[in-house]
């Protein structure tokens, strides 16, 4: 196993490895699956990295189909990019695309949001009336950021009176460095933490903890500031031995943690921020606070029947799929890929490129008149970054259990390589992706 240091011409080596595995894996690939003819119409809600995935795997297994991808957005949003553009690492530009530059060959594109789903009708409606029936339906909607939820909280805000929250999107990304910027200039006390709902790359907000520290030691001034992370629980990360190493993290890095600390309100003119605990509300001021919202299942999908109505995932309406093949519960012509779906995890961009062959293939094999046969692990990863330079390759499945992709890396290990993954060569993976490469 390669040491987390090592000299110049160690990283050569290991890298000109890594670069011949890659080469061998990709010599044996599996041939690519028959194609299905078919006039099925297929409609993808959403053209994040979800959707503009399974427009193009479907078109690599089908001819014939017509698939009809539905997003009003032009700017595709590389969410991966966020953390990098907020702690300065990254300019603003790093995480915008353009969604027409990923659009599947052969897929239509109504620029369009879904306003209304209706399964029983087979049918969507959108924000501008118009009325789509399909035959399968994706729902790729990805999910809503509810800064409504902070009482006093409006994404204005952020860049501004100390507040940051890199989930806004690039613009929100480069304000929050502008204010993490402020913050290692003056010292004081900075606020980090996570809602208590589901929410996308659950590793974020450490990151963006662990990058303000190093920030203020690059800087010279970590003496005169604080760092205080509120965990909406008990646990730091909901992977046991991750939980255990960032922990051990936060000690080294003299971090201070309140655990069951859910943030409710901020009082941007104070700089009060308001949290529910077990023993009540508790204030805390700060002098930068990053803010994450709650997060929840878009209004449509929420208020839909594709919504799950019962268990830990029905208060904030995710939609109903089966955690192993992606196909909905209910209504056997809808599967869910990405942040969406209510599953125990799997929301983060890598879910996707493990998610989308599974409902492609349960989807394919319904137009064929056949069973699928792959399955969906949970497999969820997150390079948590803990300096620049550093980062551990956290990789897990629906049970928690560490599943590294790379053996000669110790998932819990703080590693160059996991940066340059991280920093040079996620985003060349991602764009693959959603060509239907990856």
């Amino acid at each position: 196993m390669l040491s987390p240091g090592g000299s110049l011409l160690d990283r050569r080596r290991f890298l000109a490895g890594s670069l011949a595995a890659a080469l061998g894996a990709l010599s044996s690939l599996p041939a690519q699956a028959e194609m299905v003819k078919s006039k099925a119409r297929i409609v993808i809600a959403g053209a994040g990295a979800a959707g503009l995935t399974m427009a193009a795997r479907l078109l690599m297994r089908l001819s014939g189909a017509d698939v009809v991808v539905v997003d009003s957005r032009s700017e595709h949003i590389y969410q991966p990019g966020l953390t990098l553009v907020g702690a300065g690492i990254k300019p603003l530009s790093y995480a915008r695309l353009a969604t027409a530059d990923y659009l599947a060959s052969g897929a239509r594109w109504i620029k369009e949001d879904v306003a209304e789903f209706d399964p029983v009708a087979n049918k969507i409606v959108t924000d501008k009336g118009t009325s789509l029936a399909y035959d399968f339906l994706v729902v790729a909607t990805g999910l809503a950021l509810d800064y409504a939820a902070i009482e006093g909280m409006d994404t204005s805000l952020i860049g501004r009176e100390g507040i940051a929250s890199i989930y806004g999107g690039p613009e929100a990304a480069d304000a929050s460095w502008r204010a993490l910027s402020a913050f290692v200039e003056k010292g004081g006390v900075g606020l980090f933490g996570r809602p208590a709902t589901e929410m996308k790359c659950a590793g974020a907000p450490l990151k963006q903890a662990f990058l303000a520290d190093d920030r203020l030691r690059r800087a010279g001034r970590r003496g005169r500031a604080e760092i205080v992370y509120n965990a909406h629980n008990q646990m730091l990360f909901g992977v046991p031995p991750v939980d255990a190493k960032v922990r051990a993290l936060f000690a080294r890095q003299d971090f201070k943690v309140n655990f069951s600390h859910v943030l409710t309100k901020i009082d941007p003119g104070g700089r009060i921020a308001t949290f529910e605990t077990p023993r009540g509300t508790a204030e805390l001021r700060w002098d930068l606070i990053h803010v994450v919202p709650p997060m929840r299942a878009p209004a449509p999908v929420r208020n839909s029947a594709l919504a799950w109505r019962s268990g830990p995932f029905a208060a904030d309406g995710w939609l109903e799929v089966d955690k192993a093949t992606l196909q909905h519960r209910r209504f056997a012509n809808v599967f869910g890929v990405g942040d969406i779906n209510g599953v125990p995890k799997g929301k983060t961009a890598a879910s996707v490129k493990w998610q989308a062959p599974v409902a492609v293939d349960h989807l394919v094999a319904a137009i064929a008149g056949r069973r699928g046969t792959e399955t969906y692990n949970g497999y969820t990863s997150c390079p948590l970054i803990t300096r620049i330079g550093q980062a551990m390759l956290v990789e897990f499945d629906y049970d928690g259990r560490l599943t590294p992709s790379f053996p000669f890396i110790d998932p819990l290990d703080e590693h160059w390589v996991v940066w340059i993954i991280k920093e040079k060569m996620l985003k060349a993976t991602y764009t693959a992706m959603l060509q239907g490469l990856a």
